[in-house]
């Protein structure tokens, strides 16, 4: 790589570090950061989007401007957008500022956008160079992309489970498992999500909190997907004045008249089947990136069957559990060659203590 292209690249990662700075507060927004250079290709501003409804990377990054950027250049890890929306379009800031040429690392998914914020751009005389550091953007904003594309909130499925494969006794305890730093791990996990999912049968058994524990705030949304509506009076989640509930029912096999025992604070919303992929569309419809699936092994597996999980997040402590098959964390897949097994890819080791964590992803 010559000298340019390196300065380029520099000046690229250095937006997508500052995009890295809004992580877990921007849904459904993606996460954008803007370097801007003066036409001596001195670093003149930069800015970085933080949440929905303030300003955009590009607009911080004007409004921090140090002098004139007429001339100069801008890099961005994604594609200005083009459109009103809370805040105005960055295009239109791009071109009235005189700048020159704007390097961009991805295209916006969002069809609002998608190749029209580049067009813009290209009329106005501006060079436009697409692809800088794409690897990086891509997966800085992955989940953004997946709900944009497949307008599904993008999954990841947590357990935790003995070295034997178990998620709890025979009589269904499970307290504790792990150690206390993967349970407190855990908690910072959670806060890079806005859901988390469950199905009835865990409310009832563990009665969770399913919070941050005070890491984020709002806290994200806690919710429950039932198909009998037969769920305790006294629960958890059923105090709103921390974080939000959401219940989700079977209208097909759902006693509605269950409903008089969830209270008013807690919304509730029908579906027509017991298919998980309608869990991931209505939390997508919200305006929800990335959903943290903590359930059980009958709505884990058709979870995954339905293609709403992309990745896995596993912590294994060095305990034998022993008992049935029915404490595994998942349940048949009905493969019959190995070839059909599910592999993942992207795999990642580390300790936690005394226990093992291990993260994968499901191939596209």
């Amino acid at each position: 790589m010559d000298e340019k292209n390196k300065n380029h690249t520099k000046w690229m990662k250095r937006a997508i570090f500052l995009a890295s700075l809004g992580k877990n507060t921007t849904s459904p927004n993606p996460r954008v950061g803007a370097v801007i250079l003066d036409k001596n290709g001195n670093l003149i501003s930069e800015g970085f989007h933080f949440k929905a409804g303030m300003p955009h990377a590009e607009a911080m990054a004007f409004s921090n401007l140090k002098k004139d950027a007429k001339g100069g250049s801008i890099y961005i890890n994604l594609e200005p957008c083009c459109h009103q929306g809370k805040t105005p379009p960055c295009v239109d800031k791009i071109i009235s500022s005189g700048i020159k040429e704007v390097y961009i690392s991805i295209q916006d998914p969002d069809k609002r956008v998608s190749g029209k914020g580049i067009k813009l751009l290209k009329e106005a005389g501006i060079q436009v160079h697409l692809g800088l550091c794409k690897k990086e953007s891509l997966n800085l904003n992955k989940d953004f992309i997946h709900r944009n594309i497949t307008k599904k909130a993008f999954g990841v499925l947590k357990w935790a489970m003995s070295i034997d494969g178990r998620i709890g006794l025979k009589n269904g305890k499970s307290k504790w498992i792990t150690n206390k730093e993967s349970r407190s791990l855990v908690h910072s996990f959670r806060s890079e999500f806005d859901a988390i999912i469950i199905g009835g049968n865990t409310l009832r058994k563990d009665n969770p909190l399913l919070s941050t524990r005070g890491l984020k705030n709002p806290e994200p949304l806690r919710v429950v997907f039932t198909k009998s509506l037969d769920l305790p009076l006294g629960s958890n989640l059923w105090n709103c004045n921390k974080a939000k509930t959401l219940v989700i029912y079977d209208s097909s096999t759902a006693n509605e008249s269950y409903l008089k025992r969830i209270p008013k604070c807690v919304e509730v919303e029908r579906v027509s089947s017991d298919n998980p992929e309608l869990i991931a569309k209505i939390l997508a419809k919200r305006g929800f990136n990335k959903v943290l699936w903590e359930c059980g092994p009958k709505l884990a597996t058709a979870a995954i069957k339905s293609n709403c999980i992309q990745e896995i997040i596993t912590f294994i402590a060095p305990k034998i559990l022993g008992g049935a098959n029915s404490m595994n964390p998942l349940g048949d897949f009905e493969f019959e060659e190995m070839h059909e097994i599910i592999k993942l890819t992207d795999s990642q080791v580390g300790l936690i203590g005394d226990d093992i964590c291990v993260k994968g992803s499901f191939k596209d």
